[in-house]
């Protein structure tokens, strides 16, 4: 009786086992289909001004400055089991990823007219570029999982190299078509009427994020942007900054102690990112000396939803 009590036992146990490995062997190939990036950049979307791509594979955090995509490699079928499998999963998996990559960096909103893959058809030079950039892109992680699979995350920075690339023709191309900000001649001002930089609340307009957005006022004209900024300081820190908090962008370095806070009257352009504040407010920036000094230098923070 006790033997067939423990050969009962030894078969539930070995049917358990192989259930639980039914299981963990299915979260694996889930996982393998990019889940366990998607579960992270979920929670990014939550905190940051971030998208993801229609199709999962991609991330463009706006407010932190990058991009990610995850790739998805498998070993060939006759190489499971083998010592050359997870290598060759690898290798596929960052081929899959830097391909990826190269797709959503050409979804990257440069101002609310324009994505790079514009300025990719356009010129063969920053086509090369780009592609060179997202071939230097560094592996942030890597998952194994229990099928075989592996899942490769990769990062590139939207800064330096990447803004030397893009902001060029942004600002050439903004010379040609877009009307020069009205000649002003700014005073030295008050105490009161000096910033140390501009925060704009654009949060209920359904505005966007995007490299390059523009602040006009009521009038149309153009308050910030590339016809203002300084093209260095915007190569090294970008034209603007974001935040989902108000506070947090009224304190963050980049406007310093004393910012400038106004709210966005609407979110213009196809993409949205272009935004219109009140002409008196921007009175107040034109007007005095100091705050055109550091819409140069570009100390702005825009606050989305």
């Amino acid at each position: 009786m006790r033997s067939k009590v423990l050969v009962f036992a030894g078969v539930l146990a070995c049917v358990l086992f192989a259930l639980a490995g039914a299981g963990f062997c299915q979260q694996g190939q889930a996982a393998g289909d990019g889940k366990v990036t998607l579960d992270k950049w979920n929670k990014i979307i939550e905190a940051k001004v971030a998208e993801t791509t229609p199709d999962g594979k991609g991330l463009i955090n706006y407010e932190e400055g990058y991009i990610e995509a995850v790739g998805i490699g498998a070993p060939p079928e006759k190489y499971y089991g083998k010592p050359q499998a997870r290598p060759m999963a690898l290798r596929a998996a960052q081929v899959d990823a830097y391909r990826n990559l190269l797709e959503v960096t050409k979804g990257v909103q440069i101002d609310s007219q324009t994505t790079v893959k514009d300025f990719v058809t356009e010129s063969d030079i920053i086509q090369a570029s780009v592609s060179g950039l997202v071939k230097n892109a560094k592996v942030t992680n890597r998952e194994y999982m229990s099928d075989g699979t592996v899942e490769v995350t990769v990062r590139m920075y939207m800064s330096g190299s990447f803004v030397r690339t893009i902001m060029p023709k942004a600002i050439a191309d903004d010379k040609k078509t877009d009307p020069p900000p009205p000649p002003m001649r700014p005073k030295p001002g008050k105490a009161d009427d000096i910033f140390t930089g501009l925060v704009i609340d654009a949060r209920g307009l359904g505005a966007r994020p995007a490299m390059s957005p523009k602040v006009f006022d009521e009038n149309g004209k153009e308050v910030y942007g590339t016809l203002v900024v300084n093209k260095e300081y915007a190569i090294q820190q970008g034209i603007s900054g974001y935040a989902r908090d108000l506070s947090a962008a009224q304190g963050n370095p980049r406007v310093t102690n004393n910012p400038f806070t106004v709210k966005a009257v609407s979110a213009e352009g196809a993409g949205k990112s272009d935004l219109k504040i009140a002409s008196n407010d921007a009175l107040k920036l034109r007007a005095v000396k100091e705050n055109m000094a550091f819409l140069q230098k570009c100390r702005v923070m825009i606050v989305l939803d």
